[in-house]
């Protein structure tokens, strides 16, 4: 069975945006900074190896409605960026966008599926399409937060990034407790990648 993974690029001090998300900024104004080991080229090894990684293992992937709305915006994906930033996008994987109500209008039609009945729902149609694959929650903060409180998550996946935002968009405000095992740390000159496996009680 797929595994779920929530992974998400974070400042220092905990925010995966900077303050101001809207239309022209969606990662708020300066929040580039924190996808820096993606953005910036050219990509150290570790990271370009981090990033093909994840995108060959991903399946299928699981999204909120305010990142879709961004990634789906005027200024967002294209032909040649998506999930996996500049990867094959001939091969990106279907995204599920949790939301209450589907869009009038979808600008990258091929590429997305809505889905009304909340972040489990949403889990299992990714699933269900994963191919064996890891689904994978890319965020926003809200929807990560939302699967790790509902015991969805197997993986949390962190790319730790040296910077110190001082406000933003806050991961982990919903989550409460969870217990993790840190398995794997890579390093690299602009981010620290930790995979912690999430740790359910007996019997979930």
């Amino acid at each position: 069975m797929s595994k779920v993974i929530a992974d998400i690029s974070m400042s220092l001090d905990g925010y995966v945006t900077a303050t101001g998300v809207d239309q022209e900024h969606g990662l708020g104004v300066g929040g580039e900074a924190i996808h820096a080991w993606v953005l910036e080229e050219p990509r150290s090894p570790a990271d370009e190896t981090v990033l093909a990684n994840s995108f060959e293992q991903t399946g299928a992937v699981v999204m909120g409605r305010r990142l879709y709305d961004i990634v789906d915006g005027p200024n967002g994906w294209n032909d040649d960026v998506g999930y996996g930033h500049d990867q094959n996008q001939s091969a990106a994987p279907p995204c599920y966008v949790v939301t209450h109500e589907p869009p009038a209008h979808v600008r990258l039609v091929s590429r997305f599926r809505f889905v009304t009945g909340g972040v489990a729902a949403a889990v299992d149609r990714a699933r269900a399409s994963a191919g064996g694959k890891d689904v994978v929650v890319m965020g926003g903060a809200n929807v990560i937060d939302q699967t790790l409180a509902a015991g969805l998550v197997d993986e949390l996946r962190i790319h730790l990034s040296p910077v110190l935002l001082g406000g933003g968009t806050r991961l982990f405000d919903l989550a409460g407790a969870v217990p993790l095992v840190q398995r794997e740390v890579t390093e690299s000159p602009r981010a620290t990648h930790v995979t912690y496996e999430v740790v359910r009680a007996a019997g979930a």
